[in-house]
């Protein structure tokens, strides 16, 4: 959803950098229709709020906010402590998408929001790569209504209370940036969620609302960019299961959209949150080539692939790949990014037969990057 999702799940640990960026992010298939894909928010982090150990983290939407005030070394020199907020409009929206058909009249609207508490706890102090165990805990309210094209005769959700717990391990970690230059993360989780009120909606109540769903996944990725050359290369494995999930709580994969989740599951060439799973391996890898001196001007390559275990009623073929190209250009300023990019989905389905493409643009602009050159 455009504006709508603003880097959900967007911290797991307190950001230790001052940053001011705005991001949007758009992508657009070229056969079919798609649900829409796209992000539009603003990213403010300042991790010694008026010189204090208190930092704020904001990322800001047109009809969305998610953000935490972080209490540094509250409890003891290694731990921080946090307090979440996030909400809006159309940010529990549903898609149904099957075969490659995306059912507007099985899709609707969802507004929600919620709190958390959030503990960070480093376990290595005076180590060069940090290893953080994080535990969080909260509460997440949605409200469902139609949407212009829904079914009559479709019956909506009711009201959900969900309440959630997450812990974590997670060694080293990743910038809330476009391409970031250099990073590494290996990390662990595992979420239950709890549902006050089990459900049943759709045509006739033939689909379910389970009350209680684990989901655990791994992520280890790296990216690092050659100084001589400026070339970069990227690399991310995820892999996720789920116990009893539903459509609201399943892993969904697809589309290009780098920043639209903490732990994005792109395939280059799909509909956004095209597939929908019980289980999981994504593969990502990607590669940039400076086309000029300057370093202005890159070429970038990335491919994707997926093997999946599909949620009962939304199965397609177990393995699913995508590749893409994109040309960035930055400014020697270096104060904003753009890319204009392509992707092709190899098993992707339209109109009965396999191959999809996408168009798409992708911008940042960082508001601290005057101040970084004069220091």
């Amino acid at each position: 959803m455009v504006g709508g999702l603003a880097g959900r799940h967007c911290g797991a640990q307190i950001d230790p950098e001052y940053r001011e960026l705005l991001e949007l992010g758009y992508d657009q298939p070229l056969v079919g229709q798609g649900p829409p894909g796209g992000y539009a928010y603003l990213y403010y982090n300042n991790p010694g709020l008026i010189h204090t150990n208190i930092a704020l983290r904001l990322a800001l939407a047109p009809a969305y906010l998610d953000g935490e005030v972080g209490f540094k070394q509250l409890l003891s020199p290694t731990t921080d402590f946090g307090i979440g907020l996030n909400g809006g409009g159309y940010s529990d929206d549903y898609y149904e998408i099957r075969q490659g058909k995306y059912l507007k009249a099985e899709s609707f609207n969802g507004d929600g929001g919620g709190t958390s508490a959030s503990l960070y706890q480093l376990l290595n102090p005076g180590m060069l790569i940090p290893l953080n165990l994080i535990g969080r805990g909260g509460v997440h309210y949605a409200t469902y209504d139609t949407a212009d094209q829904t079914a009559g005769q479709f019956n909506l959700p009711q009201d959900q209370v969900n309440l959630f717990t997450r812990t974590g391990l997670r060694l080293a970690g990743k910038e809330p940036v476009l391409y970031p230059a250099l990073g590494m993360e290996l990390s662990v989780w595992f979420e239950r969620q709890w549902r006050l009120e089990d459900d049943t909606y759709g045509y006739d109540n033939d689909r379910r609302i389970n009350p209680a769903v684990d989901l655990y996944w791994l992520y280890a990725g790296l990216n690092y960019t050659f100084t001589n050359s400026g070339q970069r290369i990227s690399f991310a494995l995820t892999a996720g299961g789920s116990t009893d999930a539903d459509r609201f709580s399943a892993w969904r994969l697809g589309g290009v959209l780098p920043l639209v989740s903490e732990f994005p599951l792109v395939l280059p060439g799909y509909y956004y949150e095209e597939l929908t799973a019980q289980r999981f391996v994504h593969l990502y890898a990607a590669y940039d080539i400076p086309l000029d001196r300057a370093q202005r001007f890159k070429f970038r390559l990335e491919a994707a692939a997926a093997n999946l275990d599909y949620l009962p009623g939304l199965e397609q073929s177990p393995w699913q790949t995508g590749v893409g190209c994109g040309l960035t250009f930055s400014p020697n300023k270096k104060n904003f990014k753009v890319e204009l990019r392509y992707g092709y989905g190899f098993n992707a389905i339209r109109n009965g037969q396999e191959g999809a493409q996408s168009i798409g643009v992708l911008f940042q602009y960082d508001f601290q990057a005057p101040k970084r050159r004069s220091d």
